[in-house]
């Protein structure tokens, strides 16, 4: 089987970022969402995407309109039942998920393969909630999809070669790098980054630092691009802290204990850049640090 059409479940930030590099690639995009506006903003978000890149010269005005042809709107899930690969990019919920693909199962012809570009969640228990564990396969690419030039695959204990292989080459396809990580908690770049960010909210929470020394310090003394509690605000907080979860649940080791504070953060609602308030305010022209 070759790859032809993608099926991405989820308009968000992910979803319309997977859905804009696919389309560029070549392929026919089918974007699923319950809510028919979120789709309407993620093609007007990669439309502005797509305007950018011919002002810069990355691509032509006709691979612009060309792009933006190969996506459409799949109202229901049934309409994803003829494409070759579904990526989900449902929110960090493995309950949500499972949901999801029991009802997006039934609807899928025998070989597609279906994967998840979950940042943390196991591979192999989610491939055990469907009817196609070895069709099943972790994707996970990195925020901005656009921009970030790494994805990371996580096979299955039950994933065969199959799908591997096909998965590779439509990753590759993207002009992205592939990393290959085992099926453990947060696999690598999560499990590796989560952690750093949650140290520096313990940071905060114990006074050692404002939310603007800690950024800064980070910036300029490690040469990072943006700061971890910026960082964490454009991930999304609740998102970082569903990953700290797993690792601290799926590892056991108390290294991992989300900080209080993140969890503060996350019941009052401030979640970060798109609710407009997380460790900074993002209600005027400036950032303003909230802590």
């Amino acid at each position: 089987m070759k790859i032809k059409q993608v099926g991405v479940i989820g308009a968000g930030q992910m979803g319309n970022g997977i859905a804009q590099v696919a389309a560029v690639a070549g392929y026919d995009v089918l974007m699923n969402d319950l809510n028919k506006e979120r789709v309407e903003a993620a093609l007007a978000t990669i439309n502005g995407h797509l305007a950018h890149y011919v002002s810069g010269g990355k691509i032509t005005e006709k691979d612009r309109k060309a792009a933006l042809k190969r996506i459409s709107y799949a109202e229901a899930i049934g309409d994803l039942g003829n494409v070759d690969l579904v990526i989900e990019t449902a929110t960090e919920n493995e309950d949500v998920k499972r949901d999801i693909f029991a009802e997006l199962c039934p609807q899928l012809k025998a070989d597609a393969i279906l994967s998840t570009n979950t940042s943390s969640i196991s591979i192999t228990r989610l491939a055990a909630s469907t009817d196609r564990p070895e069709r099943f396969i972790g994707l996970h690419f990195m925020n901005p999809v656009p921009v970030m030039e790494v994805v990371e695959i996580i096979r299955g204990i039950a994933t065969d070669e199959d799908t591997y292989l096909q998965s590779r080459a439509f990753v590759e396809s993207l002009d992205k790098q592939v990393a290959v990580a085992e099926d453990f908690p947060a696999f690598m770049v999560n499990r590796i980054l989560l952690p750093m960010i949650n140290e520096a909210v313990y940071v905060l929470y114990e006074g050692v630092g404002t939310v603007e020394s800690i950024d800064t310090a980070m910036r300029l003394g490690a040469h990072h691009p943006m700061g971890p509690l910026q960082l964490a605000d454009f991930i999304g907080l609740d998102t970082c802290l569903a990953v700290m979860q797993v690792l601290y649940e799926g590892l056991a080791d108390s290294k991992y204990r989300p900080c209080p504070l993140l969890v503060k953060y996350v019941e009052a609602g401030w979640l970060g850049r798109k609710t407009g308030r997380g460790f900074y305010d993002y209600g005027g022209e400036e950032p303003v640090p909230t802590r």
